[in-house]
């Protein structure tokens, strides 16, 4: 994977990747914003290929994403809460997986912080509320298997 980042104008930059093109400009959203957006994002799209993978639906899926950064610089983010909201045909263990299997293992961008970050979260399925403030295991990582999926190329 390769992106380059060129300077337009002001704060303005464009970056390309091999597939596309985007202005950030800062400071209307910081690239730590986009940075955040874009581990939202990974999961999001792993909360939409899972259940599908399994011939399962999802519908009104948002994310949000709180983070905590340390004080001093480089104010890494030191802890990252994950709220998922989202509606299926499955039950609520199988939702509940599927966030973890995301969270744990899928999510390149999730588990490229784990090692340095506290990463929780909690998840509301068809209007309830089936995990709240869950630990997502630090470290090396664990495995669930959920077989191959559907994946936006990388």
């Amino acid at each position: 994977m390769k992106v380059s980042v060129s300077h337009k104008e002001g704060m303005k930059f464009e970056a390309k990747t091999a597939k596309s093109s985007f202005i950030i400009d800062c400071p209307v959203i910081s690239p730590v914003e986009y940075f955040l957006s874009g581990i939202i994002t990974c999961s999001a799209t792993d909360l939409i290929l899972i259940p599908k993978n399994q011939g399962k639906t999802v519908t009104d899926l948002v994310v949000d994403g709180e983070v905590e950064r340390a004080e001093e610089h480089p104010r890494k983010f030191v802890k990252l809460h994950l709220t998922y909201s989202f509606n299926s045909d499955a039950d609520d263990v199988t939702a509940a997986r599927w966030v973890m299997a995301s969270v744990e293992t899928y999510c390149s961008t999730i588990n490229t912080i784990r090692d340095t970050t506290e990463i929780s979260y909690s998840i509301t399925h068809n209007g309830k509320l089936i995990r709240e403030n869950e630990k997502m295991i630090s470290g090396g990582g664990s495995k669930i298997d959920l077989g191959e999926i559907e994946a936006c190329p990388s």
